[in-house]
């Protein structure tokens, strides 16, 4: 199972709005067949390793991190192939979260004579395809908020200088985590601060993907010549913006290539940022990486549509009580109602900073 997972690993950011899989064939305590889901719309995991496996998957196990579909989509379903092919065991880490599946391809499978053992390694697989399980649960894609910031918490000098805080290094593994995440999303502020593209710049060797490039921006006040804009003709720029906002310029916007999304207000006569992410999760975005601004970010907390934080924190201290910190808005209003994190790791990068994640606590 290990090995599976590994190599189900090797589909990060490629295979969504699918789930990441790996498939290893056993037999006579040697791997005959081995394959992964290497991009949404291309073979499963399971027919992978059965076309490696060939003759040797009659009578072989078979290890999988994730319960067999058992639905057409864009592929066939795998649970029959796998009986078909004379697999008498499967072992599974986890049940699908799909409603189309959720225990169907086990039972397939037990109703064609195969052995399914499940379970194995579950905390693990629900790691690994976190993102997955969130969407099919509860509609919303999995969001992590990434900052870079001093010792001190500030991302920003009081004159707004931030260029730059964290390490190149630092910076590397931002473009690799977005390469990794369907979409990264700014605010506003950040739009008309930073006019930044939000691409993966990494060595084409090394790069994964651009992800798609999604703003809040209320009253549309985006400049038509930002580079947010201008990158729009390759159909990953997004703009969430309110029900009634300027539609001459949303026109002019949507003929640079944006895509606009309109969301009702919220209580504080901002986007309705949950709706804004269903509409998100539902053009198959599974997981959104947060960059800011702090605005946005204490928000985006408070309504509990963040999942993790991944802190980059430079050996420098800013102060200044008008520099900007990665949360803003009006905070918690006393310790009690703060919300906790929990899973913390820690660890120091070779340029020095200091790279915190953790998960934010569901027990609030």
């Amino acid at each position: 199972m290990h090995r599976a997972i590994e190599l189900a690993e090797s589909g990060r950011g490629k295979t969504s709005p699918n789930p990441m899989v790996g498939a290893v064939i056993v037999k006579n305590n040697r791997i005959v067949g081995e394959g992964f889901h290497k991009a949404a719309g291309q073979p499963h995991a399971e027919p992978e390793a059965l076309r490696e496996a060939g003759e040797n998957a009659a009578g072989s196990t078979l290890y999988v991190n994730l319960e067999p579909c058992s639905h057409h989509g864009r592929t066939p379903p795998c649970a029959p192939a796998i009986a078909d092919a004379g697999i008498t065991r499967v072992v599974a880490g986890m049940k699908d979260p799909n409603p189309e599946v959720s225990g169907r391809g086990f039972e397939i499978l037990e109703q064609r004579d195969v052995e399914v053992i499940t379970g194995v390694l579950e905390e693990e697989c629900l790691r690994l395809n976190e993102a997955f399980v969130k969407v099919m649960k509860t509609g919303l894609p999995f969001i992590t908020l990434k900052a870079a910031a001093s010792l001190d918490g500030k991302i920003a000098t009081a004159s707004g200088h931030s260029k730059w805080i964290s390490s190149e290094e630092s910076r590397e593994t931002v473009h690799v985590m977005r390469g990794e995440s369907d979409a990264v999303l700014v605010g506003l502020g950040t739009l008309l601060t930073d006019n930044p593209k939000l691409t993966s710049r990494l060595p084409e060797d090394r790069k994964i993907k651009d992800p798609l490039r999604v703003a809040f921006d209320p009253r549309l006040e985006i400049p038509v010549d930002s580079n947010f804009v201008n990158m729009a003709g390759d159909g990953k720029t997004v703009l969430i913006t309110l029900e009634n906002a300027n539609t001459e310029k949303a026109e002019q916007l949507q003929e640079k290539g944006c895509s606009i999304i309109r969301v009702p207000e919220d209580k504080k006569g901002h986007p309705d940022a949950a709706e804004a992410m269903k509409k998100l999760a539902g053009r198959g975005v599974n997981s959104v990486l947060l960059e800011g601004g702090g605005e946005l970010s204490f928000s985006m907390l408070q309504s509990g549509l963040i999942d993790r934080i991944v802190v980059f924190y430079a050996p420098v201290l800013i102060g200044g009580r008008n520099a900007k910190t990665f949360l803003e808005g009006e905070g918690f209003p006393s310790i009690p109602d703060s919300l906790r994190v929990n899973n913390i790791a820690i660890l120091k990068n070779d340029s020095g900073d200091i790279v915190l994640t953790a998960d934010i606590s569901s027990q609030q």
